[in-house]
């Protein structure tokens, strides 16, 4: 079978990028970093069961919202500790986004966000999603109820 590993490419950080990403999510480990070619620092690690290299090489396309990371929780204590600790440095958006300080966008959803959505109040759990910035996963309920 394939292996099939999601690939970020870092322009500054990508060790400190990678050991606060991979001590945020549970199930995480990040390998040892090698440097195959000169200065190049390569390093494979997984966020839950979804493996991924990354790479710092000076100055990359910046990262934008055609690649991001969505983090599927469990609970609104899941929710806020992801958004709080990647938010550092970073910047909130709109419907559960944000940008890390390293550029990277995640989607910090409840687990079962695509229940609430499809549920026959579906548009009103969107219509509210799109007036949160943080998620609030009982006021999305709320929505779907």
């Amino acid at each position: 079978m394939t292996l099939v590993i999601q690939f970020l490419w870092f322009a500054r950080d990508m060790q400190a990028a990678v050991r606060c990403y991979t001590a945020l999510i549970p199930g995480s480990a990040m390998g040892p970093v090698r440097t195959p070619m000169g200065g190049v620092e390569v390093v494979d690690f997984n966020l839950g069961d979804q493996r991924y290299r990354a790479m710092q090489t000076g100055a990359p396309e910046a990262f934008n919202h055609s690649v991001s990371i969505s983090a599927e929780c469990a609970t609104q204590a899941e929710i806020d500790h992801l958004w709080e600790r990647l938010k550092e440095g970073g910047a909130e958006q709109r419907c559960g986004w944000l940008r890390d300080r390293w550029g990277l966008s995640w989607q910090i959803v409840p687990r079962e966000m695509g229940a609430l959505m499809s549920g026959p109040n579906g548009a009103r759990v969107a219509q509210a999603m799109m007036g949160m910035v943080k998620l609030d996963l009982a006021a999305l309920r709320r929505a779907a109820a």
